[in-house]
């Protein structure tokens, strides 16, 4: 098979759109580091998925299924994970965090100090 079409795939899947999906997830794997059913020889792992597809040696249904788990294995992050603030138990790192604490509160108010000037400034005007 030296060049695959369309047509040759065809019979082992149900449209050109589940060709496409289909083909995607096999060459997710073959990047992976999945063996080629068919010989790879110098071809791009595209053509590669395409002929895995178009020679009946590739069980589609489990490439199928693959495919649709892949797209509901969405992560989630809990509160906990979702939170960046560090308690340590370290008295030496409480330190440091409350100073960085301080620091930011100081930055925060001089923002807002300068906002309520520029503000004022305009009222003026």
């Amino acid at each position: 098979m030296a060049r695959v079409t369309n047509s040759d795939t065809l019979p082992f899947v149900e449209s050109r759109y589940e060709l496409g999906m289909l083909a995607s997830q096999r060459v997710r794997d073959l990047n992976g580091g999945t063996e080629a059913v068919v010989e790879k020889k110098d071809d791009k792992l595209t053509v590669v998925a395409l002929r895995e597809i178009a020679s009946g040696k590739l069980d589609v249904d489990s490439v199928r299924h693959e495919f649709i788990e892949s797209y509901k294995d969405t992560p989630s992050v809990s509160e906990e994970e979702a939170s960046l603030e560090v308690t340590s138990e370290d008295p030496l790192l409480r330190e440091i965090d409350a100073e960085l604490s301080s620091s930011l509160v100081t930055e925060e108010a001089t923002e807002t100090a300068d906002e309520e000037v520029a503000e004022e400034a305009s009222d003026e005007e």
